[in-house]
C-alpha cells in the first residue's frame, strides 16, 4: 500500500484556549493565500496569528463567531510553537506576521491583485508607501487608511465600503489586538477583499518606526523581551501580568487532528476522519 506524501496529509491541528492552531510552514500558508486571491470562491480568508497576547484576549473562542470568513490561525509565538513540538514530537514552525507580510506582498505584486493597508499611522503609512514604492514597483496598492482609534467604531460601514470601492484583493489590517481581528470579522465581508492579513504592528517593522529583535533573540523566544525593553511603559502589562496566565492556557494545548486518527471537530456534531476534515 502506497504512502501519501507528507504534503497530502491534512494539517496537524491543536486548540489552545479555543483557538485552533494549524501546523503549516510558510510555503503552505503563501500557496493558500494564493490560492484564495486566484480563486472565484467569495468567501473570504483571514490568515492570523495566535500568540500570548491572542490567548489573553480569546480565552474561550477564537475569532470568526459569524460564520462568514474562513479563519487559518498559525502559530506566532514561541510558546505555542514549543506546545505543538512536544505534543507531535515534530518541529512546529513559527510564523509571524511580520515575516509573512512582506512574502504576501510579493505574492499579491506577482498575481497582479491589489492591496489595501487598514491601520497605522499616517507618518507610518507615508513611510510604508515610499518602501513600497522601492521594493514593490509593480504592487497595485488599492489605499491606505488610517483612521483614528477614536473614530474606528463609528466610521468601519464607511471604512468597508470605500475599501471594497477600490476593487482590494488583500486587506492588511493594523489595529492591534484583539480590535483588528474583531473588526475583520465584523466588517470583512463586506470589504470584498479575498484575503486578510491582521498584522499588529508588522507594517511599523516594514517602515522602520520600530526595530524588531535580533535574529538570535527570535529564535530563542525572547523577542518579548526586546520588544519590553524598548517600549516598557506600553507593554509592562501585556508581558509581565497577562502574559504568565496566558503561557498556562498555552500548556494546556491539546491536538485535535493528527493524520491517521480520528478526532471530535467542535464546530461539528460528531467525530470524522482525519483524512477528510
Amino acid at each position: 500500500m502506497s504512502v501519501p506524501a507528507a504534503s497530502a496529509w491534512p494539517a496537524v491541528r491543536m486548540v489552545v484556549s479555543g483557538s485552533i492552531v494549524e501546523r503549516r510552514d510558510a510555503a503552505e500558508v503563501l500557496s493558500i493565500v494564493k490560492g484564495r486571491l486566484l480563486s472565484v470562491n467569495p468567501e473570504g480568508l483571514a490568515v492570523g496569528s495566535v500568540n500570548l497576547d491572542h490567548l489573553h484576549h480569546f480565552r474561550r473562542r477564537g475569532p470568526a463567531p459569524s460564520g462568514r470568513l474562513e479563519w487559518l490561525l498559525l502559530a506566532d509565538g514561541m510558546p505555542i510553537a514549543l506546545r505543538g513540538r512536544m505534543l507531535t514530537a515534530r518541529p512546529w514552525p513559527r510564523i509571524t506576521g511580520a515575516d509573512l507580510l512582506p512574502e504576501a506582498l510579493k505574492l499579491a505584486q506577482d498575481t497582479g491583485k491589489r492591496v489595501g493597508i487598514l491601520g497605522g499611522s499616517t507618518e507610518t503609512q507615508r513611510r510604508l508607501a515610499q518602501l513600497l514604492a522601492t521594493d514593490y514597483p509593480t504592487l497595485a496598492v488599492s489605499g491606505m487608511w488610517a483612521p483614528p482609534a477614536a473614530l474606528i467604531d463609528t466610521r468601519s460601514d464607511e471604512l468597508a465600503a470605500a475599501i471594497r470601492a477600490a476593487d482590494t484583493d488583500l486587506l492588511v489590517v493594523c489595529l492591534g489586538k484583539p480590535r483588528q481581528e474583531r473588526w475583520i470579522d465584523r466588517y470583512g465581508h463586506a470589504t470584498g477583499a479575498r484575503v486578510f492579513l491582521p498584522c499588529g504592528g508588522a507594517i511599523d517593522f516594514m517602515a522602520g518606526q520600530t526595530r524588531r529583535a535580533p535574529d538570535w533573540m527570535q529564535r530563542s523566544g525572547l523577542e518579548w523581551f526586546h520588544r519590553l525593553a524598548h517600549e516598557p511603559r506600553r507593554l509592562a502589562r501585556r508581558y509581565l501580568l497577562q502574559g504568565p496566565l496566558a503561557l498556562l492556557r498555552a500548556g494546556r494545548a491539546q491536538l485535535i487532528c493528527y493524520p491517521g486518527v480520528y478526532y471530535a471537530d467542535p464546530a461539528s456534531d460528531g467525530p470524522q476522519s482525519a483524512a477528510t476534515a
